[in-house]
């Protein structure tokens, strides 16, 4: 299944079957009834109660009645009806219970919600994969006349399988056309023992006239090609990756033929490979190939990927060779590979790197170069490793203070310290024993202690009372950053007669780190410490809180820095971190504003968590900077919210359609609608064309988001001369597509604001600057408080021909997506703008545009 893990630590799979059908129209509204479960559980049938956000509901995107949602899984199309199988928690809004609901469709916009196809139960998850049409019958679950419908996914192993944690391919079938399913009592059919090795995706491969398989092995960033000619029998033929972006886990691949240029002899091969985080605009995100062959994906291009030329400093082949090593983290000598207990080291140069996993994660050192003289522009060099950057006023060591609990003395009823008490869930429970990074002693107070309800549980623990006498609270705390105010916090309060005067929240992390409240206020008052617990989320929704401390100063956050830094005059002057990977990729600095000065290259690794080490390698002064894996890729679409997409089963080659996940692992858990959360993209129909670039992926909507256009005579405005700053076009625009020429003349940025209040403080811009960046910048775009990497700006390069850009932006009430460059640019976004929000204006930053010409085109799918 494509998503990043969590570290909650417990876990419950129950079974459950959905027994009657829900029904989504493509324009969201629905007629449900209540839905039993197995497990007594009763769905919510009414869409439009309190709380609800009929608002957000989008009109011509799948989404889920209720409940959540994420990737799209076994896309086919079979007798006539579009398949949509998607991830699906039947018993709540957050991910979880993970299963394959279900939709069909005639025209890719109008959905039928039909029941839950394959649930989770006691002994595995279903996660991610695909679907296919065995015409020839060669599983043998159905016939030649009535050929099987045949699910291929992971098999997510839990405790109770006796497997935990052990990801596999398994089987279902279906002989009803999908409205029923049964698992093959052969699973799993493909199993290489692996807890990575996820998210089939299956198709005929006519060359060989046998089935094909890609699956990834996520932290290897490997693709791997199998072969069968049952479904059941499986033969691996190769591997791919290795490649361009792998700053986070490979994810949902897909392999495919496309004609360049609709040019049947010209016939190349796409992969599609999604990955989290380390996408180009943060967070998830999918890049692709274009190469050759289904059985060795060979990708267009050179193989491997050479920086400019420049004058290397140092490549470690000689040994350290002057550059001095403190602490136990690095040794006397640099690595020649990969250490025991290490994932797979890769992208270095020749046969010797800087590598601090010597002894694992636990220790901690510094590597630091000799003095050099700056006298190129560029300083290129190979990172890889943890991703845990330099904090400002970091400090190591213990801050000192006088503990008022670090939960060692604990009551063997409560499972306490004398005088604290637990409310709601956490009653009988307490602190535990933990292996946690950076925990001081034995114990932690953790809410992830109730059995089988680790992110579910809620309530308190609640300290005995005592006077405050200096001013800060210090304390480590990991888990949840779920601050006060937002809905189900995960915090650590200071509490004076009911009142809170501070709090702190966690760190999305395992890793415990110090944090501090302010108590200025409560000086000489009677206060408690309360840790609350009200996140359901199954997002980080726990805490964990150790060693609460006062003091007459803060704790600065703990120094946990796996870096390369170059130091001027004692000063760190720039700064780069690896990106929780043990591939070696490039990394550039621009030392313009440093020539002539002396540097020294400084590697850190001062973490013993999670990824807590630094690789490094060939380190060069250039003319010219090195590109990484991010900037080579080639991206499905710039915006942060395309993830996971695959492409339908059962089509023809130039009909190739993909729908992917509307969202992004960073927030998907906490975007704000209610009672389903999670939606598709537009279905959009993709080609290969030749651009001045190379060989490009195109994507248009399918013929029926075309047919839902209405009016188009009608809504045309034109701005010449678009003064600076905003212009009010009268139009509305909410479930619309729209057509743009931006003209930039003197301006540095212009283009258009959608979902706009009539006051201007709400909207969404989607411009150009003349540099020659389409950008959508959804800051100001309604609801963006939700999480705090929601508030964002996405970018994608598109050429100025003749000082004009044109784009197509199609809005739906909670999405924008926009098309460039022919269909070969794509920026994604949600928003969540109020329903009040219709408005269009136009507008221009740094002088006045020569025009900007907008055609509104409603939609009425």
């Amino acid at each position: 299944m494509c998503r990043t893990r969590h570290a909650t630590r417990s876990h419950v799979w129950i079974a459950v079957l959905i027994a009657a059908a829900l029904t989504v129209t493509g324009l969201g509204s629905s007629a449900v009834a209540g839905v039993p479960t197995a497990a007594g559980v009763t769905e919510r049938a009414d869409t439009m109660a309190t709380g609800d956000t009929p608002e957000y509901r989008p009109a011509y995107h799948f989404s889920p009645a209720r409940n959540w949602m994420n990737d799209p899984n076994g896309l086919v199309y079979f007798k006539g009806v579009y398949h949509l199988f998607f991830q699906y928690n039947p018993l709540g809004d957050t991910w979880g219970n993970m299963s394959w609901g279900h939709a069909t469709s005639t025209d890719l916009v109008n959905w039928q919600q039909q029941p839950v196809a394959i649930p989770f139960d006691a002994n595995e998850g279903v996660f991610s994969g695909s679907a296919v049409v065995d015409v020839t019958n060669s599983s043998g679950f159905g016939t030649a006349e009535n050929p099987p419908m045949v699910a291929i996914y992971t098999s997510a192993y839990t405790a109770a399988s006796g497997r935990d944690g052990i990801q596999a391919q398994s089987l279902a079938y279906s002989t009803d056309e999908g409205r029923t399913w049964t698992k093959y009592a052969g699973n799993p059919v493909l199993d290489i023992g692996s807890r990575e090795f996820r998210d089939p995706k299956v198709f005929w491969y006519e060359p060989a006239k046998e089935w094909r398989m890609v699956a990834v092995i996520a932290t290897e960033h490997t693709v791997t090609i199998w072969r069968s000619a049952n479904l059941k029998d499986w033969t691996r033929l190769s591997d791919f990756g290795p490649r361009n972006a792998t700053g986070g886990g490979w994810e949902c691949p897909d392999l495919f033929p496309l004609a360049v240029d609709g040019d049947p002899a010209n016939v190349k091969w796409v992969m599609l490979v999604s990955l989290n985080p380390g996408g180009i605009a943060g967070g998830s995100g999918t890049q692709y190939f274009v190469g050759f062959d289904g059985t060795t994906f060979t990708p267009d291009g050179p193989a491997t990927y050479e920086p400019p030329n420049g004058t290397v400093l140092q490549g470690f082949e000689s040994g350290y060779a002057g550059w001095s090593p403190t602490g136990d983290a690095f040794g006397s000598q640099p690595a020649t590979g990969t250490f025991p207990g290490q994932q797979q080291v890769s992208g270095y140069v020749g046969d010797r790197l800087v590598n601090s996993f010597l002894g694992g994660d636990a220790p901690q050192g510094e590597l630091t170069s000799p003095t050099f003289r700056i006298d190129q522009r560029y300083l290129n060099f190979l990172i890889g490793g943890g991703r845990h950057p330099a904090v400002p006023g970091a400090t190591q060591g213990d801050p000192g203070g006088t503990v008022f609990e670090d939960f060692e003395r604990l009551d063997p009823t409560t499972h306490l310290p004398a005088g604290w008490t637990a409310t709601g869930d956490f009653v009988g429970y307490g602190a535990t024993p933990s292996t946690l990074p950076n925990h001081q002693g034995a114990n932690v107070l953790d809410t992830c202690v109730v059995p089988d309800k680790c992110d579910s549980a809620t309530g308190t623990f609640v300290s005995p009372e005592f006077t405050v006498s200096q001013r800060y609270v210090n304390l480590l705390v990991a888990g949840g950053d779920h601050p006060l105010g937002t809905s189900g916090p995960t915090v650590v309060e200071l509490v004076v007669d009911g009142r809170v005067v501070g709090s702190v929240s966690g760190n999305s992390s395992g890793e415990m780190d110090w944090r501090w409240i302010d108590a200025a206020t409560a000086m000489g008052q009677r206060a408690r410490i309360v840790v609350r617990d009200d996140n359901t989320s199954g997002n980080w929704g726990h805490l964990m809180v150790d060693d609460i401390r006062f003091s007459d100063s803060p704790a600065g956050p703990r120094d946990t820095q796996t870096t390369v830094n170059l130091v001027v005059g004692g000063q760190v002057v720039r700064t780069a971190t690896g990106s929780d990977s043990d591939s070696l990729d490039w990394a550039s600095w621009d030392l313009a504003d440093l020539q002539g000065q002396d540097a020294r290259i400084r590697i850190v690794d001062h973490s013993s968590g999670g990824w807590g080490h630094v690789l490094a390698d060939q380190f060069m002064l250039a003319s010219a900077p090195a590109k990484n894996g991010t900037e080579r890729a080639d991206w499905l679409d710039f915006g942060r919210d395309n993830y996971a997409g695959v492409t339908f089963n059962g089509l023809p080659m130039e009909q190739r359609v993909l729908i992917a996940w509307m969202n992004n692992w960073q927030y998907a858990n906490d975007v704000p609608t209610s009672p389903w959360r999670g939606q598709m993209t537009m279905p959009r129909q993709l080609s290969l064309v030749t651009t001045a670039d190379g060989i490009r992926l195109r994507q248009v909507p399918v013929p029926a988001i075309s047919a839902a256009e209405t009016n188009r005579a009608k809504v045309q405005a034109k701005v010449r001369r678009a003064a600076a700053g905003e212009r009010a076009t009268g139009q509305d625009a909410v479930i619309a597509k729209l057509e743009v020429r931006v003209a930039l003349g003197a301006a540095s940025e212009a283009g258009v604001v959608v979902r706009r209040s009539a006051d201007g403080s709400v909207g969404t811009r989607i411009g150009v600057r003349s540099d020659g960046t389409l950008v959508v910048d959804r800051r100001r775009s309604g609801n963006v408080t939700f999480n705090p990497t929601f508030p964002s700006v996405e970018a994608a390069p598109v050429r100025i021909v003749d000082g004009e850009v044109r784009f197509t932006a199609y809005l739906d009430r909670s999405s924008v997506e926009v098309l460039a460059a022919d269909g070969t640019v794509s920026i994604t976004d949600l928003i969540y703008p109020p329903a009040t929000a219709t408005g269009l204006a136009t507008y221009s930053e740094g002088g006045a545009a020569k025009a900007v010409d907008v055609k509104v085109v409603p939609l009425s799918p």
